[in-house]
């Protein structure tokens, strides 16, 4: 396949809208016909911990013509989700995105309890969820606030390889990928050599993604300002 026959099927998997709270500032009723008008075929929703948006996400993309890819950007306690103390440490992002309505059913279930079981701060999951309720789910390694992508700039590899090998183990071959993010920041540089080795090492397969948070370059300003009030 040669690049433009690549580039043509580019969809964004990582978006967030305006349910990501003061932090995007992508209209729902404006991602579908952006994404046509770009010439994808279908876009993603994922915002952070929460799935407020995905029945007008879905209504809208249905209504546009346009595939649309259910997902959320978890919260992933660094140990149980049942454990609410901060000295653990920052709690770590994961893409999880519904290939299938058990998936769909599996979001729900993860989201939910992320909120009545690991709510600290922020809606939590864990690893033991996932092992629950990996069926029918796609996992991305998510941005730089992932665990693989920390332990990488953090200097361990070796830990970013042993969570790279779980994942795989729990979600399975075909459905766990690397993400590569290129925002133009040094920590992504160093990630994506690492994530590129790891690939190759661990036969897992990498994705490109686009951290969206925001449709066009003049809406830049905008999604700042809903940072700052953050």
């Amino acid at each position: 396949m040669n690049l433009i026959k690549m580039a043509e099927r580019f969809v964004h998997l990582h978006l967030h809208s305006e349910y990501s709270l003061l932090d995007g500032a992508c209209r729902i009723a404006d991602i579908p016909a952006f994404a046509l008008k770009m010439g994808h075929d279908a876009v993603a929703i994922t915002d952070h911990g929460v799935m407020y948006g995905v029945i007008d996400f879905y209504k809208s993309c249905k209504k546009a013509g346009i595939k649309p890819i259910i997902g959320c950007e978890f919260y992933v306690a660094p140990d149980s989700r049942f454990d609410k103390d901060r000295t653990l440490g920052r709690n770590n992002h994961l893409i999880l995105l519904a290939k299938n309505m058990a998936g769909y059913h599996n979001l729900m279930i993860l989201d939910s309890k992320a909120f009545t079981e690991g709510f600290y701060s922020k809606p939590r999951i864990d690893l033991e969820l996932l092992k629950e309720h990996s069926e029918g789910l796609i996992c991305l390694s998510a941005c730089l606030a992932g665990y693989i992508p920390q332990a990488i700039i953090a200097g361990d590899y070796n830990g970013a390889e042993e969570y790279a090998k779980e994942l795989l183990s729990i979600f399975g071959k075909g459905n766990f990928y690397l993400e590569l993010q290129d925002h133009a920041l040094p920590d992504q540089q160093v990630v994506n050599e690492a994530l590129r080795t790891m690939s190759l090492r661990c036969d897992i397969p990498m994705v490109a993604t686009n951290d969206v948070h925001y449709l066009r370059k003049e809406d830049c300003e905008p999604q700042a300002i809903l940072m700052c009030i953050q």
